[in-house]
């Protein structure tokens, strides 16, 4: 009687979902429930035990990942990605049920407390991620080390090749001129900050980061670097940086600041900016309402991070008097920097399990795969944020865009600027 209502309870969950390919589902008393149209991709997975299917229909957000770590899901056919693929592409055409409404509703509830990043607890968050032994990153990153999305302008890219003309369409959005001063905030490795002093002409960079192993890593580059005097890198919350600077580029920051620092953020940034300064923010957001972080996310892999939707961090650029010069919005763009992420760290997965262990690989085979099905089937992109003290310190038409990344392209050629 239980295994049927279950049975019944798996067919209402997962029929809604899974319309085009093919998944299966393996039971623990040997049933094996099919879904789909039987074309591909297909995918097969197994229940270990009763519970793991109940702990899934209670809370699959959570639950999921968890029951995948600990091998209670168990994917016999296909990938984890392949699975997640299967039922997350046709979600946004399926109605939520009422007590996943309500489950939801807490957590919207519970947002202040889980995204209360001050100092202490911003320091802790990012040494959860971003403190994690640095052979991992170099198994499927780039050599720069640039660990945010790439551009990828044609599709048919190398990572390599999307990652530096990340930096130059960055570069080119900054307006840098030769010699001004610039601040990267949460720098990472130092790659573009490298970039910008190298390639871009920066008079002098900082770069602030609350990461140790980023910090040390950016520093060693920095010291090999032909631009190592105009290059400085300091353990440092953005709320205690002084200025001012001339230009200031975040990467893959904002995503940690939460909602309700979204004002001490951008005030204190418009208060670092000079008169005529360009700011360049360059982060994950929500192209739908505003929304809760996933738990799964929150629990083990960004610990205090928000995805914000344009409504949540709009009114808090025009409370801090700052004036958005552009806004653009790069789709698919991460889906595809994921992917080759995510082969790459399974190539390379059993050097991974020897850093850490199989559970740990498990837990980041998820990471990667769930997050490139977000950008791929669910309402997650990338906006590159334009910011000034006034607006005729950009230019009134987005040419000069093209105009300087061509310049970069020929100091790229030629080792650096002139």
């Amino acid at each position: 009687m239980i295994d049927q209502l279950t049975e019944n309870l798996l067919r209402r969950a997962f029929e809604p979902l899974v319309r085009q390919g093919q998944l299966d589902v393996a039971l623990p008393w040997g049933r094996e429930l099919r879904f789909g149209d039987g074309s591909e991709p297909r995918a097969r997975i197994r229940f270990a035990d009763r519970r793991a299917i109940w702990a899934l229909l209670r809370d699959p957000d959570l639950n999921f990942g968890e029951m995948f770590m600990q091998e209670r899901l168990v994917v016999e056919q296909g990938t984890v990605y392949d699975v997640l693929a299967l039922v997350l592409r046709g979600a946004r055409d399926v109605p939520v049920s009422a007590s996943v409404r309500m489950l939801d509703a807490w957590r919207m509830r519970l947002r202040p407390i889980l995204q209360n990043n001050l100092r202490g607890k911003s320091r802790a968050n990012v040494a959860h991620h971003y403190d994690l032994d640095d052979r991992l990153y170099q198994l499927f990153l780039d050599p720069e080390r640039q660990y945010s999305c790439a551009y990828f302008e044609h599709g048919d890219e190398t990572l390599e090749q999307a990652q530096q003309a990340k930096m130059r369409h960055i570069a080119a959005k900054l307006l840098l001129e030769p010699g001004q001063r610039v601040l990267d905030i949460g720098c990472g490795w130092g790659g573009l900050s490298r970039y910008l002093a190298e390639v871009a002409g920066a008079g002098h960079v900082t770069g602030v980061t609350l990461s140790t192993e980023q910090l040390e890593g950016a520093r060693q580059r920095a010291a090999a670097s032909s631009s190592s005097a105009r290059l400085e890198y300091r353990l440092e919350d953005y709320r205690d940086t002084r200025g001012p600077f001339d230009r200031i580029v975040s990467v893959g920051m904002f995503e940690h600041v939460g909602t309700q620092f979204h004002d001490a953020f951008f005030r204190q940034c418009r208060e670092l900016l000079s008169d005529d300064g360009v700011m360049l923010l360059h982060f994950i957001g929500n192209s739908d309402v505003p929304d809760f972080n996933n738990p799964w996310i929150e629990r083990y892999i960004f610990p205090g991070g928000h995805i914000p939707s344009m409504s949540e961090f709009t009114p808090a650029i025009e409370r801090a008097g700052l004036v958005i010069c552009d806004i653009e919005v790069l789709r698919l763009h991460y889906a595809q920097t994921l992917r080759i992420w995510r082969e790459r760290f399974m190539a390379r997965r059993a050097e991974a399990v020897a850093l850490y262990d199989e559970r740990f690989c498990r837990m980041w085979e998820f990471y990667l795969s769930m997050s490139e099905t977000a950008f791929r089937y669910q309402d997650i992109a990338i906006f590159q944020v334009q910011l000034a003290r006034r607006q005729e310190a950009v230019p009134l038409t987005r040419d000069y865009i093209s105009t300087r990344e061509a310049q970069l392209r020929q100091q790229e050629a030629a080792g650096g600027a002139s």
